[in-house]
């Protein structure tokens, strides 16, 4: 007669118990691996985990922002030397057109303002290349129904100068600048940070070396000569551009 052996309940149970054990532990740490994984490829896209990187961004080109220095302000209570005293009230030539704008003064006639160069020359040139005669590049909004002039102030290292004074005179058939109109360098950004304008009429007029320009300093001093330009009666031609350049 065989003997037949039965299994212990206990121990079968055992077995299972520890055996679903080791699938729980099992399926955490897939699940973390899982989680590790995904969040290194979420943080990381570029990551060599990553089997399908998005594609690499080429960098653009951003150009540089123009942060204008300090510009010369002039105090509330500020006036010139004794021979050149700025209004900002200052009225027209009656049979002049011009209008003038916030940046330019209406200077009085004074005999000490000498043409004579220093024996050394003027500290100031005009930079090669000006006059240089363009479009209305700066009003858009005018378009034909403005003429000017402007430009801009470097030293020798090309930098901007700010702060001097420059004058605009001479004729223009319907205008009349036999006294000289102010401005500063570094009030009209659009030119450099060392730039200047001036509104000569609403249309463009033909003129041929009646009018000029003159940097001084803020003492009133000459620092270039007379520069003499041309204007023209062109749509084309109505931007008139003479920059000053510090030679000495």
């Amino acid at each position: 007669m065989n003997t037949i052996k039965e299994s212990n309940p206990s121990s079968l149970s055992s077995l299972v118990s520890v055996i679903l054990n080791l699938l729980t532990i099992f399926t955490l740490l897939a699940f973390l691996s899982v989680v590790c994984y995904f969040s290194a490829v979420f943080i990381n896209p570029y990551s060599a985990l990553n089997p399908f990187p998005p594609p690499t961004r080429t960098a653009t080109y951003s150009p540089p922002t123009d942060t204008p220095e300090s510009l010369f302000v002039l105090p509330p209570t500020w006036t010139g030397t004794p021979t050149h005293q700025p209004t900002e009230t200052s009225i027209p030539n009656p049979t002049s057109t011009l209008t003038l704008t916030p940046t330019q003064y209406v200077l009085s006639p004074t005999p000490s303002m000498t043409l004579t160069p220093p024996p050394e020359g003027y500290p100031f040139e005009v930079r090669q290349g000006s006059p240089q005669v363009i479009s209305n590049l700066y009003h858009p909004e005018l378009d034909c129904e403005w003429m000017g002039v402007g430009g801009q102030v470097v030293d020798l290292n090309e930098s901007p100068v700010t702060g001097l004074i420059i004058l605009l005179g001479g004729s223009l058939p319907g205008a009349n600048f036999s006294e000289p109109i102010m401005s500063l360098t570094g009030v009209a950004l659009s030119y450099g940070r060392g730039g200047y304008e001036f509104s000569l009429a609403d249309r463009p007029i033909a003129s041929q070396g009646t009018l000029w320009l003159q940097l001084l300093d803020e003492a009133g001093l000459p620092l270039s000569d007379r520069v003499f330009f041309d204007t023209y009666d062109s749509c084309e031609l109505n931007l008139i551009i003479v920059d000053f350049k510090r030679v000495r």
